[in-house]
């Protein structure tokens, strides 16, 4: 657990620090990056239970004791599938930019305002 910790604030830690730059294409990894920590600390708030599918027997109502649920995992499908259709479109929106303007500096994309 101390391991999967130190994992999910590096990964925070690295999204919000490429997020903050001034590189819209360090912003949407930065993005990625927290998009990634997000599903990790899900997992690992689920619990941690190696080798224990949630089968139940046959006869019983229930499956065994310390099995892995099924729930977060079924959470971060979901999470994956969106956080791919935002960086999708944050892709889009950051070529379409670049596109536009001919920079990704967002330093210089504040001078092309009317």
């Amino acid at each position: 657990m101390l391991l999967m910790a130190i994992v999910l604030g590096g990964l925070f830690a690295g999204g919000l620090y490429l997020m903050l730059a001034r590189s819209i294409t360090r912003v949407l990894l930065g993005l990625v990056l927290i998009g990634h920590a997000t599903n990790l600390l899900i997992f690992t708030a689920g619990g941690l239970v190696r080798g224990r599918p949630p089968l139940v027997p046959a006869g019983q109502t229930e499956p065994a004791a310390g099995y892995a649920d099924p729930l977060p995992q079924a959470l971060i499908l979901t999470a994956i599938v969106i956080s791919f259709a935002l960086t999708a479109f944050t892709a889009v929106l950051v070529r379409g930019t670049y596109q536009a303007a001919g920079t990704e500096d967002s330093d210089d994309l504040r001078s092309t305002d009317t």
